[in-house]
């Protein structure tokens, strides 16, 4: 077994944990991570101060941690944040404020503030559109932030074909290859919304590779301890691993689409991949 194969698994345990315990699908979440960092809990981005799975910039990390952290264990964080003379979220203390920051690279932590973040998202943009958010409505909120994307899905429920330069020039002009085919051409906001559609499901798609590998390793017998909850065996839990990822079902274990587990065979294999190995 590779070490990328076991650490994408503890991620991806981070992930779906953070989903069941508000209510965010898992699919859109593990997405997002793909495509914000690869997985790569330590990614650090060069042109902003974006950092982590879900590549948090500074004021957005402090804005989720003041309002989420205390129903998550971080009390003492969400205390610490306060407003600054010029309105921006600031920590008095520069150790609290790094230590703060941080948390961005811890995977369990950036995945529940990615997930209530979300969640706060969602509200809104189901309020402005009447309909159920989908992954990618929420991922439109993450790149444009929640007024933006209220915008852009109003707009592109009443005109499909409209522009998203005409709407958003400066997010445009700082993103060409988002709002431009390589023509130069300016893309419609529906084909906008369809290309962030593909990069979610081909970014979750790819992440969930790390699953089967890490399920054959197992089945190799290489000596990895599983720990699973509520007394569940291995062999159940390797055994929802085979069917989901075959599609077929068996040995008594409910089969599941892969990116939309049910809370039981979600703590069945990403408790399995949690703890593989040291």
């Amino acid at each position: 077994m590779t070490v990328n194969a076991i650490s994408a698994g503890r991620l991806q345990s981070a992930i779906a944990q953070a989903a069941q315990r508000t209510g965010i699908d898992f699919d859109y979440l593990l997405g997002q991570a793909k495509l914000e960092s690869g997985l790569n809990a330590g990614a650090r981005a060069g042109t902003s101060s974006a950092s982590g799975l879900y590549q948090f910039i500074e004021q957005s990390w402090l804005a989720v941690v003041k309002k989420h952290g205390a129903e998550h264990g971080l009390g003492w964080a969400a205390d610490s944040i306060g407003h600054s003379a010029s309105g921006r979220l600031s920590v008095g203390d520069p150790a609290t404020r790094q230590a703060i920051l941080q948390l961005r690279n811890d995977p369990n932590v950036a995945s529940l503030m990615a997930a209530e973040h979300a969640s706060d998202n969602k509200d809104i943009l189901e309020a402005a559109t009447g309909r159920e958010a989908t992954g990618t409505d929420l991922y439109m909120a993450h790149f444009l932030g929640a007024a933006g994307a209220r915008k852009f899905l109003t707009t592109m429920q009443r005109s499909p074909g409209a522009t998203g330069a005409s709407l958003f020039p400066q997010a445009a002009s700082a993103n060409r290859n988002v709002f431009f085919e390589r023509d130069g051409s300016p893309r419609s906001l529906s084909a906008i919304y369809q290309r962030f559609a593909d990069k979610l499901g081909a970014g979750a798609a790819s992440a969930s590779s790390d699953i089967q590998y890490a399920a054959q390793a197992l089945d190799a017998g290489d000596g990895n301890t599983v720990v699973t909850g509520n007394g569940e065996s291995a062999t159940d839990a390797l055994a929802w691993a085979r069917t989901t990822i075959s599609g077929r079902g068996g040995n008594g274990v409910q089969t599941a689409s892969l990116m939309r587990p049910t809370p039981n065979t979600a703590r069945l294999a990403y408790m399995m991949l949690a703890n593989l190995g040291a």
